[in-house]
């Protein structure tokens, strides 16, 4: 952690022998002027970690442990919450660890909850049966599951599900952490509506239960590409092993260069020899050309840390054994969960102009149509006037927002990154579908019915020809298109070809360099979109 501007050795000594024992490394009675320094520069690190940051004591800027004394530590730690308390934020030592010469520290700084929070979407896929639904029921309410599917009541959302024990729609739960870290969900003995969660949260995860049923494939598919996910959980079943579509679900997920985390469930009823095939599986599996992932199996709070602060870097997968009957080693996962860190830098986008996608659509009683989705770009309040489209002739209209729900709690406005429900003002819902959008009103959206894209075919049992039909994924959208012409005769798998697409039923809102994924059976494949042949007016 850098504290102040480079010197020579020299200086350094000079300074240690005056008295003045601030080094680069450590935080100890600064002057005012340095203070209000230091101030400014935890205020830009906060902005930057949206809302939190990690503060490296007795690190080199190099990232050589050098280490300090015990009392410089307590110095340091004491200076750090002064400047968190002067910023409206907490404090709290995640661990203290033996340097060169001498003690070294991190400390999470966290804002404090003051409507304002910073959410991080986890979507969690694995094979059927592998305890996705029973895991995000655990964590989100603190009970222990029955070993009979008790704690996964509360996620399902319909009566199907409770009866058949699979999940088939995409469902969402928050886990909301305090500024101290502690999880404010334990708290809430009766009440878990989200508005009490919210108010008490500076950090909020919000699982994505996906299903896990191959049939369920374009809904796990639509939440993986459609809701914008942070990070991937994969839950594996330790006595399942590899099978099914844990597969698919790790290839769409680093098709789309989501960081990825794996949890191996039920390890309280496999055998011991079967759980390290398990792991042997999977070890193999992430360390493939195409994936080369770095597996860290989380044994430690230590290797929570490390893990945390380098899962941005896409280069590691960290694994967790765990049971949601005994709650073996849930306490790590939760921590990892609390230092999870923000993996899009939404900020750069807030003074864009707005770009909303639809996901999902609703008609509320006594308040119309209501749709939901994620705020790609810029900032929308009530009584906004935006651009709804494209339908089906490609045509967009001004509707007017006239309330808005972020995390079901009613607000004035939201920021780009930000999931959220807009009631629009005299709208059909059935003139709404998922993949529309809503633009600002100084832009002059087009529309295209075909596209050009670089894609990779992951999977196909022959080959792929001009006219091949399959199912275009790209963020919300979700429509069949055909191939028009191919820069190559025929693609087979593994194959890469410059392919041009032609949309079957309506034209769609594009911009290139967007990620698609198409599909059709067990045919897979991904690509980038490299150019866009607009309808004429």
């Amino acid at each position: 952690m850098s504290t102040k501007k480079k010197t020579s050795p020299g200086k350094k000594k000079q300074e240690s022998e005056e008295g003045n024992i601030e080094y680069k490394w450590k935080l100890i009675e600064p002057t005012a002027t340095r203070f209000e320094h230091l101030v400014s520069q935890l205020k830009f690190r906060l902005l930057e970690g949206q809302g939190e940051a990690i503060y490296e004591i007795g690190i080199e800027d190099s990232g050589y442990p050098r280490g300090i004394s015990e009392k410089e530590l307590k110095l340091s730690i004491a200076t750090l919450e002064k400047m968190a308390k002067k910023l409206d934020a907490d404090i709290t030592v995640l661990r203290t660890r033996d340097g060169e010469s001498g003690k070294v520290a991190e400390v999470l700084v966290r804002r404090l909850a003051e409507g304002e929070f910073l959410e991080i979407r986890v979507a969690v896929a694995g094979n059927v049966d592998s305890g996705k639904s029973t895991l995000v029921g655990v964590l989100t309410r603190g009970s222990l599951d029955n070993g009979r599917g008790a704690a996964r009541i509360n996620v399902f959302r319909h009566k199907h599900e409770l009866e058949t024990g699979r999940t088939s729609s995409i469902s969402q739960q928050l886990l909301g952490f305090d500024s101290k870290g502690e999880i404010v969900n334990y708290h809430l003995i009766e009440d878990h509506n989200w508005t009490n969660i919210i108010e008490a949260s500076s950090k909020i995860i919000t699982f994505i239960d996906l299903g896990g049923h191959e049939k369920y494939l374009k809904t796990t598919l639509f939440g993986l590409t459609g809701h914008q996910p942070d990070y991937v959980l994969l839950v594996i079943g330790a006595n399942m092993g590899i099978v099914g579509m844990t597969r698919e679900h790790l290839g769409i997920a680093l098709a789309l260069k989501v960081p990825i985390i794996i949890i191996i469930t039920k390890i309280d009823i496999c055998p011991e020899h079967i759980l390290k095939k398990t792991i042997g599986d999977i070890t193999k599996l992430l360390k493939i050309p195409g994936s080369n992932k770095i597996p860290i199996i989380i044994r430690n709070e230590d290797d929570v840390v490390v893990s945390a602060k380098n899962i941005t870097s896409r280069r590691i997968a960290p694994i967790f054994l765990i049971s949601n009957v005994t709650g073996e080693n849930l306490d790590l996962v939760r921590k990892f969960l609390n230092l999870l860190p923000a993996n899009k830098n939404w900020e750069e986008h807030i003074n864009e102009p707005v770009e909303f996608h639809i996901d999902e659509t609703f008609s509320v009683t006594g308040v119309g149509t209501v749709v939901a989705g994620t705020l790609i770009s810029g900032t929308v309040s009530v009584d906004n006037i935006l651009l709804l489209g494209p339908d089906e002739v490609g045509e967009f209209r001004e509707v007017k927002i006239k309330s808005i729900h972020n995390k079901r709690v009613s607000v004035r406005r939201v920021i780009s990154g930000q999931t959220a429900t807009f009631a629009l003002r005299k709208v059909q819902r059935s003139s709404i579908r998922k993949g529309m959008v809503l633009l600002d009103t100084t832009i002059n959206p087009k529309v295209a019915m075909q596209f050009e894209a670089e894609v990779l075919v992951l999977y196909h049992s022959t080959t792929i020809q001009k006219n091949y039909q399959a199912v275009i994924h790209c963020g919300t959208i979700r429509q069949t298109a055909r191939i028009v012409s191919m820069d190559k005769e025929v693609i087979r798998t593994g194959d890469k070809a410059k392919v041009i697409f032609e949309f079957l039923y309506y034209p769609e809102y594009l911009k290139e360099g967007r990620q698609i994924i198409f599909r059709e059976g067990r045919t897979k494949g991904i690509g980038k979109i490299t150019k866009i042949f607009y309808n004429k007016k």
